[in-house]
């Protein structure tokens, strides 16, 4: 028995209804035009088994208008990345978006023959016509921002055809926003997979997201009116609606003006700064940390190292903010969604709580017991999952059984949790039950920054971070002992150089720091990052790329001197940080590290804790740290005291004259090693050249030149 047919709607519109209102409208020939469309409102009630006909209807009228030389195109989101899918350019078909009812006529123009298809894993479009590959082929990885597909639109003088909506639903006014910076809107890195006829590959694409406080949400109405009244937006009956027409570049001039007078212009508002309204959409928590006046290492160490000090988060402010009463300090924002080179600042991240339990009830881990049981910047995840999946977010650490691992995933999207492998190993259920309820949200990246001045305009850069929750060696004893280094140069006078000290969260502080702050760049005379200080093992200083520079050769010198049994290593041969970043191409400042680690070829490196649960205050003698304080100072001390001496008198100097004499019968090395020298002063020579061209020790070639300038033989 056949179906029964369905009878025709004796108000469908036709292809020449359509088209008469694109005419209106003033679409012709030859002209590139994008299509929003939520037929429902400009015809309503249709059938599904309708609506196939009224796409090819549509279509057949936008043909017949622009012709064989017009271009046609349409919305084809998916936000498959904002969802952690696999984005196939050719299968995904359309999803979500207000277009729902008309996805019959976007996925009718994708399927067409001939049709091309952005890569956007986000905001695809597809289009056909003459143009359609230009448009959307080889844009830069970014949904609204310079090199995308709007922008391309923009500049080819596009229109913008909204059928049955709100002019909202342009979504190119988003491209207005992104370039004018708007408060309500930043830019995050979404990453995943896309697949093509050439395979899979694993790509990042911007993303400008809203806040997630109302404030931010989308509301264009009042600049609708005012291209209405301005004759910028063109209108046409359509059905039981309309259509509304704007130019791509005129609108965007529009857009562009009035969020120059007001930046809210295109949300609902009220104005506020973004972190503020989404910590209170949010409902992030406060956290604390106090320290005396004064603090100790020790001090300092006891009361951060529990905070949950996540790259952007509250924990990490919290203790930020602690450090800053300790020494005058500079605190340095950077918004969530700031470029900095190819980089873009991170949205703040918070774990209001997470467990994993038996479907009975039973807790076996919980955030609140330890913040390492969460993998940072994990998505929010609640449900019950079979052990098998679980067992794939479910992070162990490598070497330690009995510890829970430090794993993050700032710019891989998923969800995770993290125990130890005995517990792992102990799970036997079929299901379990997860909630991790955790948020992202508009923030700001804060390096501070303490600076003690010294003669010169040089200066030298000592860094440390202070991300990793729950933790201590990685990295808060560096944090510490730069604290103290700093508190102890401050206290001095007559130094030769500026010295900076920046605690950053990790790689992404030290870009945002270095790519604000360019102009510091050619005064940086090196630096030194401070790093897993906190172990009882022989110093390990890592020498910066360029290699043989002043600072890391008195370093090196210094190193010899107060830790014989530490050691050197090339550029990233020891330890890989945030050295990385100062020398790297473009900005090439010699920035070595100093750490207590193992060496690579240990087991056990850089040592046996290493991101855990078990690195904590436990394994930090206080002595270690004043070690390690003691020794930058030493550090510090060599290169301030790395002089050129300059000798007073051509030829070489009468000794006798000057009362300088050491035996050549007694001490027949230092005879020769003080006539090594006098034959080597001569205005070209620092202490170190002379300290290494002669074979002594820093101290000695030093200690040299000092007698011989009171002597009066040499200027230094």
């Amino acid at each position: 028995m056949s179906a029964p047919s369905v009878p025709a709607s004796p108000h469908r519109l036709s292809a020449d209804q359509f088209a008469t209102s694109f005419r209106t409208l003033g679409i012709g020939a030859g002209d590139i035009v994008m299509v929003h469309a939520c037929l429902d409102a400009v015809e309503p009630a249709v059938a599904d088994a309708m609506r196939a006909e009224r796409a090819r209807s549509l279509l057949d009228a936008l043909r017949s208008v622009v012709g064989e030389g017009g271009t046609i195109l349409v919305p084809t989101y998916t936000f498959s990345f904002c969802r952690g899918e696999v984005f196939d350019v050719e299968r995904t078909p359309t999803q979500g978006g207000p277009w729902s009812d008309s996805a019959e006529f976007l996925e009718l123009v994708r399927r067409s023959p001939g049709a091309v298809r952005s890569r956007d894993p986000i905001h695809s479009v597809a289009g056909i016509g003459p143009q359609a590959a230009d448009l959307l082929l080889g844009a830069r990885a970014t949904c609204f921002g310079p090199g995308s597909v709007f922008e391309r639109l923009r500049l080819a003088g596009a229109k913008i055809c909204v059928i049955g909506a709100p002019l909202d639903e342009a979504t190119i006014r988003h491209h207005a926003e992104e370039l004018a910076g708007v408060p309500f809107r930043y830019r995050k890195l979404f990453t995943g997979e896309i697949r093509d006829g050439a395979g899979a590959h694993r790509e990042g694409w911007l993303y400008s997201v809203r806040l997630r406080a109302d404030n931010g949400y989308p509301d264009a109405a009042a600049l609708e009116r005012l291209a209405r009244d301005q004759g910028i937006c063109r209108v046409a009956p359509v059905g039981a609606g309309e259509m509304l027409l704007v130019e791509a570049g005129p609108w965007h001039d529009l857009v562009t003006a009035e969020l120059r007078r007001n930046p809210w212009a295109t949300a609902r508002g009220p104005a506020g700064d973004a972190e503020a309204l989404d910590d209170a959409a949010t409902d992030a928590p406060g956290h604390r940390a106090e320290l005396p006046a004064g603090a100790s290492m020790r001090q300092m160490i006891d009361a951060l190292w529990r905070l949950p000090r996540d790259i952007v988060s509250p924990g990490y402010d919290a203790a930020l903010r602690a450090l800053a009463t300790q020494a005058p300090m500079t605190i340095h924002e950077f918004p969530t969604g700031l470029e900095c080179w190819s980089w873009i600042v991170p949205e703040k991240w918070v774990c209001l709580e997470a467990w994993l339990e038996t479907i009975d009830g039973r807790r076996l881990i919980t955030y609140a017991d330890n913040p390492l049981h969460v993998v940072s910047y994990s998505l929010p995840f609640d449900g019950i999952v079979e052990r098998e999946e679980l067992l794939r977010h479910l992070h162990v650490h490598p070497r330690l059984p009995d510890a829970v691992p430090f794993v993050f995933k700032y710019y891989e999207r998923d969800w995770g949790l993290c125990c130890s492998a005995e517990l792992r190993d102990s799970l036997r259920d079929e299901r379990y039950r997860v909630r991790i309820r955790s948020t992202s949200s508009a923030g700001k990246l804060r390096v501070g920054e303490i600076v003690v001045p010294g003669a010169s305009g040089e200066s030298v850069m000592l860094c440390a971070h202070l991300c990793h929750p729950g933790m201590v060696n990685d990295d808060l004893t560096g944090v510490v002992v730069g604290m103290e280094v700093m508190r102890r140069l401050a206290a001095r006078r007559g130094l030769r150089y500026t010295y900076r000290y920046t605690i950053v969260p990790e790689t992404i502080g030290s870009i945002a720091f270095l790519s604000r702050n360019e102009h510091l760049v050619p005064s940086l005379k090196g630096g030194l990052f401070l790093e897993m200080l906190g172990r009882d093992l022989p110093h390990a200083l890592q020498l910066s790329f360029a290699g043989g520079t002043e600072v890391e050769r008195c370093f090196a010198a210094a190193l010899r001197a107060r830790d014989p049994a530490g050691w050197t290593g090339p550029y990233r041969s020891i330890i890989g940080n945030d050295e990385r970043q100062y020398n790297a191409p473009g900005v090439r400042v010699p920035m070595l590290s100093l750490s207590r680690v193992l060496p690579a070829t240990d087991p056990r490196h850089p040592y046996r804790e290493y991101h855990s649960s078990q690195d904590t205050p436990d394994l930090v003698p206080d002595d270690a740290l004043e070690g390690s304080c003691e020794l930058v100072l030493a550090m510090i001390e060599t290169l301030e005291a790395n002089v050129v001496p300059v000798n007073r008198y051509s030829g070489e100097p009468f000794c006798s004259r000057f009362g300088v004499h050491i035996d050549a019968q007694e001490n027949p090395e230092g005879h020769l090693a003080l006539f090594d020298l006098l034959d080597r002063i001569d205005g070209t020579r620092s202490v170190i050249d002379l300290a290494e061209e002669c074979g002594i020790t820093f101290a000695a070639a030093r200690g040299a030149v000092d007698e011989l300038r009171r002597r009066g033989v040499v200027d230094a």
